[in-house]
């Protein structure tokens, strides 16, 4: 059995959609950012800073996103979402892989400001302004990328769509996508993949980002 710990609209969101992509079985095991249950010592003991995501796979547990991504592919290769060392697109692969997690990075820090500090007085606009704006400039090496193929690579889809694609949905929540056409179409273009489809249904209902758009004027 594999079994995802998981959040709605969390980071395991790119493993939920990769197991959908790859086809495989699994049992979601549902968590929340605000009841405490990510300190519970059992939920610790699965994943030790209590985060989300944590993969029970094959009698271990995984807990850090690109590692989970870097396993599936590497254990179930006939799914040909990864890419291996001799393959012309592996680097790139590997590169948009961790590339990720700056764009992660950038949305956590967002998130933070914008969500997990409760009192206006402890959010800065200064913060939410640089921010929003470092995010800016990684959205436009994805724009640049998909301006030219349809995805992250020129040999189709892949695991690192799972990955960068789930920054690139939330970030909409952040900035504008208004100068960024490309990546619109990206979106849309992933959007509309059966797989991501069916992990949205099993995603849950959003409690993070409960607003469509959150800027700097919203605090």
């Amino acid at each position: 059995m594999i079994r995802l710990h998981h959040i709605a609209q969390a980071r395991s969101f790119r493993t939920l959609w990769l197991l959908e992509e790859m086809g495989l079985k699994f049992e979601v095991v549902r968590h929340s950012f605000f009841d405490g249950s990510l300190r519970d010592p059992k939920y610790i003991s699965i994943s030790p800073v209590g985060r989300v995501p944590a993969l029970e796979i094959d009698d271990r547990i995984l807990f850090e996103s690109g590692a989970i991504t870097e396993y599936l592919c590497a254990s179930r290769p006939t799914t040909g979402l990864g890419r291996n060392p001799g393959d012309t697109d592996w680097v790139d692969w590997l590169e948009w892989l961790h590339f990720a997690e700056t764009i992660g990075q950038h949305l956590a820090n967002l998130t933070q400001q914008h969500i997990a500090l409760f009192e206006d007085h402890m959010r800065s606009p200064v913060v939410m302004k640089l921010e929003a704006r470092r995010l800016y400039k990684t959205l436009e090496v994805v724009e640049k990328t998909v301006a030219k193929h349809d995805y992250l690579l020129g040999s189709g889809f892949c695991a690192v769509d799972t990955s960068v694609g789930y920054g690139v949905l939330i970030a909409q929540k952040f900035v504008p996508f208004a100068e960024l056409p490309a990546l619109q179409r990206y979106l849309d273009r992933f959007s509309a993949r059966p797989a991501f489809q069916r992990a949205m249904e099993k995603d849950g209902t959003p409690e993070i980002y409960t607003k469509g758009f959150y800027g700097p004027a919203d605090v």
